[in-house]
């Protein structure tokens, strides 16, 4: 057997197959807390794969090695994947020289459904062993937009444009484009539904987002930027619920 089916990755629920060091770096910053892990392969060979942990604001790497019948972690061996996850939930992870210390919480499923769409943004992310310190950084988030909307007021029901920003789960708005403090800041974790709405008759690409505690109005310039909308808020709504379950099926099996 090779060292995959020894390992059994394919079947851990955590294992990223296909995913790179800088798109793991931006899921995590972007979608993880502290101690969220994944796991996937290393660019050093068969047999080899890094750990991606979220630690404060950075990600770290750590190399992984199966050896035959063990996992190989330092100076540690391991006989599965399971002793492995447990080991570290209760020692704490050394996360380079800053001495930050990170212990495994949350592991990053892999059937959440990542979109294609990128963005750059600044991560702060350090080198480790896990892979080539040589490669160049880039700089990628994801699911994040911003742009202009105009937004219908609570109590007037007048309508106002504002400067739009979406990003990890919160969805702001701003006055103008360079303010720099946000009129409110909406917690998607708190969102039931974004949907397109027909309710205004004399307005066309409309966006519908029920809050619970209230129902928020706004219309875009045009049905192709109102559809990108719904679809970047609608998959972090789906991500959140999937993660969500999946963190709540995780904890009832420790």
């Amino acid at each position: 057997m090779n060292g995959i089916e020894n390992f059994e990755v394919e079947s851990l629920p955590w294992y990223h197959p296909t995913l790179s060091r800088h798109t793991a770096e931006s899921m995590l910053i972007q979608n993880g807390l502290d101690g969220t892990y994944l796991l996937r392969p290393s660019s050093k060979g068969s047999g080899e794969y890094a750990l991606s942990v979220k630690c404060e604001q950075a990600v770290k790497h750590f190399n992984i090695v199966w050896a035959g019948n063990e996992i190989r972690f330092g100076q540690c061996t391991f006989n599965n994947a399971a002793d492995f996850v447990e080991h570290f939930k209760n020692k704490p992870l050394l996360c380079g020289e800053s001495g930050q210390v990170v212990l495994l919480k949350i592991p990053y499923p892999r059937d959440i459904s990542e979109p294609d769409m990128y963005e750059c943004v600044t991560l702060h992310a350090e080198f480790s062993t896990a892979d080539d310190p040589r490669i160049t950084d880039t700089d990628f988030s994801v699911n994040s937009k911003e742009g202009f909307l105009t937004k219908q007021g609570r109590h007037f029901k007048s309508w106002r444009t504002r400067w739009f920003v979406l990003q990890r789960n919160e969805l702001k708005y701003f006055k103008q484009k360079f303010s720099k403090n946000p009129l409110r800041v909406l917690d998607l974790n708190e969102c039931r539904e974004c949907s397109q709405d027909f309710s205004q008759k004399d307005k066309s690409c409309v966006i519908r987002l029920d809050m619970g505690w209230r129902v928020f109005l706004f219309y875009s310039v045009s049905e192709h930027d109102m559809e990108d909308w719904i679809k970047r808020i609608n998959w972090r709504l789906k991500a959140n619920r999937t993660r969500g379950s999946f963190n709540s099926d995780h904890s009832n099996r420790n």
